[in-house]
């Protein structure tokens, strides 16, 4: 562990029933935050029965053709090396990497989920999810969610050459960019009334989630949730990450790297 990595002695000895992580936005263009990424699974993963992805590790994910990248092999090693360690790890896909497909899974050995899924840990009951299902107060995005998260509209899509899947996704990323910054965030955030539904669905059950980078614990009337952080270690003042563990006692609490 170099002097330089923001993980602590006593939380990489720490043992864990349970990791949650979201939102990581991995690329090769954001060094440090992959330099902490790959630190937490190698020294603090490596101590839990389990982790579970909830979306949009990557930036963005063009197809499982891409799997040969230099980048992406360091990360699916990284993962694939966890989970030889006997560390269990779930993937439920995001927005941005909703195009990782079973050659993914195969070669990084993480199981993949659907959203939401239901979670049972020794007394614990959990409904986890990316969260970007739960916006519906952004009619578009809720549109072109429905749009590509069909079978025959991914299929097309993969059968096209790589690099233009990439320059695609590129232009779809900066006209997103530039819609956002006429919505307000109250669109962008999980609609209340879907969540009630989704908790009232699954009584007792705490929901954990992604997606919003509004990272915070919500105590409602109908149940708990859990928001994830976000991640971005290569932006100076704006440098934050980390998980929501559920430890060897039971406790379930953030960790900020």
């Amino acid at each position: 562990m170099s002097e330089s990595s923001p993980i602590s002695t006593n939380i990489a000895q720490k043992k864990f029933h349970a990791l949650f992580v979201s939102d990581i936005h991995l690329s090769d263009s954001l060094p440090q935050t992959t330099s902490v990424f790959l630190g937490f699974l190698s020294e603090i993963a490596v101590n839990a029965e389990r982790l579970y992805l909830l979306g949009d590790l990557f930036e963005y994910w063009a197809g499982d053709d891409d799997c040969s990248d230099r980048y992406n092999r360091q990360i699916i090693n990284a993962l694939r090396e966890l989970s030889d360690s006997g560390v269990k790890i779930f993937w439920l896909a995001g927005n941005r990497d909703f195009l990782v497909g079973h050659m993914f899974a195969q070669q990084s050995g993480v199981q993949l989920l659907e959203d939401p899924t239901q979670v049972h840990i020794d007394q614990h009951h959990f409904i986890i999810s990316h969260g970007d299902a739960l916006c519906t107060d952004d009619l578009d995005y809720i549109k072109f969610r429905g749009m590509v998260r069909q079978a025959g509209w991914q299929s097309a899509f993969l059968a096209k050459p790589l690099a233009e899947r990439k320059a695609i996704i590129l232009s779809m990323r900066q006209a997103s960019n530039a819609e956002q910054q006429n919505k307000s965030m109250q669109i962008m955030d999980v609609n209340q009334d879907d969540v009630k539904t989704l908790l009232q669905e699954f009584p007792g059950a705490t929901l954990i989630h992604g997606h919003t980078h509004r990272n915070a614990i919500h105590q409602e009337n109908y149940g708990l949730r859990y928001v994830l952080p976000d991640w971005d270690y290569d932006h100076g003042a704006n440098r934050r990450g980390g998980f929501l563990g559920l430890d060897s006692t039971g406790n379930l609490e953030f960790t900020y790297l």
